[in-house]
């Protein structure tokens, strides 16, 4: 069972940047893809990034492509989102999400992580 912990949110002004991290443990995370996930107040959660398990292919949202990195280390086992040029519509509850490196569906996720930018 992988187990999944977020940490790094705040609140930040906006054009600020904040870096979340994801911790790991329980499971294979060398062959496991890893994603960000976030889910504004009122709204569905949505898809943020994702990197492949071989950290060889990463995807974006088109939103938060060229402000936001996702990154790993493997050796550490983590997982991090860093967010530039944040914006107030960036508010949300950021989630790390991980799933099997052939499987569709994200299988385990985090508890989330709140991220509120003020105008």
């Amino acid at each position: 069972q992988v187990q999944l912990v977020e940490s790094g949110g705040g609140l930040v002004q906006a054009g600020g940047s904040l870096r979340l991290s994801c911790a790991a443990s329980g499971g294979t995370f060398s062959s496991s893809d890893m994603g960000w996930f976030r889910q504004a107040p009122g709204k569905e959660r949505e898809f943020v990034a994702a990197t492949s398990w071989s950290a060889a292919v990463t995807s974006y949202a088109d939103s938060v492509r060229g402000r936001f990195t996702i990154s790993r280390d493997s050796a550490k086992n983590l997982v991090y989102l860093q967010m530039n040029s944040l914006k107030p519509e960036d508010t949300a509850v950021y989630y790390c999400a991980a799933r099997n490196a052939r499987s569709v569906t994200w299988q385990y996720w985090g508890q989330g992580a709140q991220v509120t930018v003020s105008s």
